[in-house]
């Protein structure tokens, strides 16, 4: 039996029980999949589009193309990645996963990144956004906004340490580049600019119109996946294989002087990250461990965010495996960063607090962080927006069907 013919063998009975045991567990699944179909609808569908619309405008009107010229001398050096790089990283920090790897796919399929700075630059541009790390984990989970601070300076500072380690990749596949590293004057970079609207060509309606559909179609793509593995990670559960690979856990968690307890939150936080986050913060164990676990599995992303991700990129001919063996060591590195900054960002706030009776409002547990806020209104008024969004999209496609 060949290799491919066992593979075959093996993904069919996957398949296969998987099918079963939707069977056996119908309610089960059946929560599960409201559970993550209620977490596209509030949070992550009205989260993403507006980053996503605005970043394909960018585009469109050329305004990446005068980013990347501007950027060129900061990111060539650093990233060995073009100065376009710069954009996707900031809408990647600012939007969340998996925005980064949308934005990078874009831009390599317009040529403006070869293969190898495409590889180098999804595995770093790809992070949690701040307001999922300070309102849905620090303030929802841990019900501490302190934490906020500490989950997110470690898991950027994570990001960049990975970003810097990933510029060696590839370093003797790629051609040298050194004729593209100099830097542009404002007067060429807004040359740049003008050149790129030109010759995408489309007027602003239909530029608009397209940002949209294109930017639905892939949430709609995320939201079955977001569905998918809540109930895979429910199913698991059920038929007992988290129990098994808990107990291998819990030699890597000894190993590393963590209590086997956070084992299993571990595992959820592995396939997918809120969950992990609200049973890492039930456990019964220091809050440094808790806080330690959850900055590893928030920097791996979860195989929900990196099933997204291959998704998108299996449009391109950019290879997952960097990515994954990027959010490997970016889940060590924000782990590390985590235990580093323990005592100077929350320790020393915390005796701050019991000394003075004060501290600055955003660091204040329980206090109106602007994160917070926005999340809370997000969660509130989230579903709305997704419903006004998807009947345009709609629409738009209708008339767009019509039209032929």
């Amino acid at each position: 039996m060949t290799f491919s013919t066992t593979k075959t063998f093996i993904l069919a009975l996957v398949s296969l029980l998987l099918a079963a045991s939707l069977m056996i567990f119908p309610k089960e699944a059946l929560e599960a999949s409201i559970r993550g179909m209620q977490m596209w609808w509030e949070v992550v569908f009205p989260s993403l589009l507006p980053f996503f619309i605005v970043s394909e405008l960018l585009i469109g009107f050329g305004v990446v193309s005068l980013i990347g010229a501007l950027l060129e001398p900061l990111m060539r050096p650093l990233f060995r990645v073009p100065g376009v790089g710069g954009f996707v990283w900031a809408m990647g920090l600012a939007s969340g996963y998996p925005a980064g790897a949308k934005l990078t796919a874009r831009l390599r399929q317009e040529k403006k990144l070869t293969k190898i700075e495409a590889e180098r630059l999804v595995s770093f541009t790809n992070s949690s956004n701040p307001l999922f790390i300070f309102g849905a984990i620090a303030v929802g989970f841990f019900h501490d906004a302190t934490l906020g601070l500490l989950l997110a300076l470690s898991h950027y500072f994570g990001n960049i340490v990975v970003g810097i380690m990933m510029r060696f990749h590839g370093y003797n596949q790629e051609k040298e580049t050194s004729n593209n590293a100099s830097s542009k004057g404002l007067k060429q970079a807004f040359k740049l600019l003008h050149e790129e609207r030109i010759r995408d060509g489309r007027p602003i309606g239909q530029l608009l119109g397209d940002a949209v559909q294109s930017s639905v179609r892939t949430l709609l793509m995320i939201g079955g996946f977001v569905i998918l593995f809540s109930v895979l990670n429910k199913i698991l559960s059920l038929i007992g294989i988290t129990s098994i690979l808990a107990s291998f856990f819990s030699i890597i968690l000894t190993f590393f002087q963590l209590p086997s307890d956070l084992s299993l939150p571990l595992i959820s936080g592995i396939f997918e990250i809120t969950l992990g986050a609200q049973m890492a913060s039930e456990v019964d164990t220091t809050l440094l461990e808790k806080v330690i676990v959850t900055s590893f599995f928030l920097a791996f992303s979860g195989f929900s965010v990196q099933a997204q991700v291959a998704s998108i990129l299996a449009e391109t001919d950019i290879r997952f495996k960097p990515f994954f063996i990027a959010r490997l060591f970016h889940g060590l590195f924000a782990a590390l960063f985590a235990l580093v900054l323990w005592k100077p960002l929350y320790l020393n706030q915390t005796e701050t607090t019991e000394t003075w009776g004060s501290m600055p409002a955003f660091l204040a547990e329980g206090s109106n962080h602007w994160l917070s806020t926005i999340w809370l209104n997000l969660v509130e008024f989230g579903p709305l927006f997704t419903l006004v969004m998807l009947l345009t999209y709609l629409y738009l496609l209708s008339k767009q069907i019509l039209a032929k």
